[in-house]
């Protein structure tokens, strides 16, 4: 026997051994889940996004949330894609608001505007400045999400998610200031916190130590985001703080001129991340679609879930 083969059996015989990952069947509930839409800024992404909306929406998820553009850019966007849905689907819908670029009595009467259609779950955000700019509190508006989230508890009994950073929000003093920041949103009156993505499922796991360490009771959702398009990933995650592992950028490798190839690594990619969180104990995870539906779709079948 050479050398290369005893040192191949001996790291068989030696290594760690892994049990399978969880296989649900009929006794086990299917985990909840939640979809991210973006408001549209053109028709054809008007019929995308409703094509996308169409495809989910009987997979029965728990809510679906409508974004926030940079500085407030798509409020109108926004608040009509969500009274739509309100309106017209049996989703429930959630609105994304922010305290960017408004005041007080603006965010306020937006909140109004929402409760009287129907709607009555707010994502409450800090929100992003425009492109190019930092952030600075508006003079006569919330300063942070934390005070948004008291402002909304004054006007309804809203249900109200709030945002997490697993990797530290990238305006943040230190992780633990981070951390400190979520526990006053979720203080403040919130009911959730749904995680900025990751790809690493430690990642999610240490922070979900460290929240229960920082006394937080509250669900802490993990957000997951279905990979195609790894350039575009990339630059997503440099603005946003979270980080790319050199594992996801090798296995999108040559893949630049093959759509299929690429929607089946991302698929694969993302089902087992929301396995290994399952065999962990989460049971509700949030998607970020992109208004591209069938990444999602097919993770969601993998989890259990079938359309209604």
């Amino acid at each position: 026997m050479d050398d290369d083969t005893q040192h191949t059996l001996r790291r068989w015989l030696t290594g760690p051994r892994f049990t399978s990952l969880p296989v649900r069947d009929a006794s086990h509930p299917v985990p909840l889940l939640s979809f991210e839409f973006s408001p549209p800024r053109t028709e054809a992404a008007e019929h995308q996004l409703w094509t996308c909306i169409e495809r989910l929406g009987p997979l029965g998820p728990r809510f679906v949330s409508v974004t926030y553009g940079a500085g407030g850019s798509t409020r109108e966007r926004t608040h009509g894609t969500v009274a739509r849905l309100a309106k017209e689907t049996t989703l429930v819908p959630a609105a994304h608001l922010t305290c960017v670029g408004a005041t007080k009595e603006e965010v306020n009467e937006v909140a109004r505007q929402y409760w009287d259609a129907g709607v009555r779950h707010i994502v409450a955000l800090r929100g992003d400045p425009p492109p190019g700019t930092d952030y600075a509190p508006h003079p006569g508006g919330y300063a942070y999400a934390a005070d948004l989230v008291a402002g909304l508890r004054a006007i309804a009994p809203f249900e109200i998610s709030v945002g997490a950073y697993p990797e530290t929000h990238p305006a943040a003093i230190s992780p633990t200031d981070d951390l400190d920041a979520l526990k006053r949103k979720l203080d403040a009156g919130a009911t959730r916190a749904i995680t900025q993505y990751f790809f690493d499922t430690d990642v999610y796991l240490r922070f979900l130590d460290r929240c229960l360490a920082a006394g937080i009771k509250a669900p802490v959702v993990p957000g997951i985001m279905p990979v195609s398009n790894f350039a575009q990933i990339a630059r997503f995650s440099a603005m946003c703080g979270a980080s790319v592992p050199d594992w996801l950028g090798r296995m999108f490798e040559g893949t630049e001129n093959e759509p299929e190839l690429r929607r089946m690594i991302g698929m694969v990619v993302a089902a087992e991340q929301v396995r290994l969180l399952q065999a962990n104990g989460v049971d509700e995870f949030h998607f970020y679609t992109l208004n591209r539906p069938e990444l999602t779709f097919a993770i969601a079948h993998v989890l259990g879930c079938r359309a209604a």
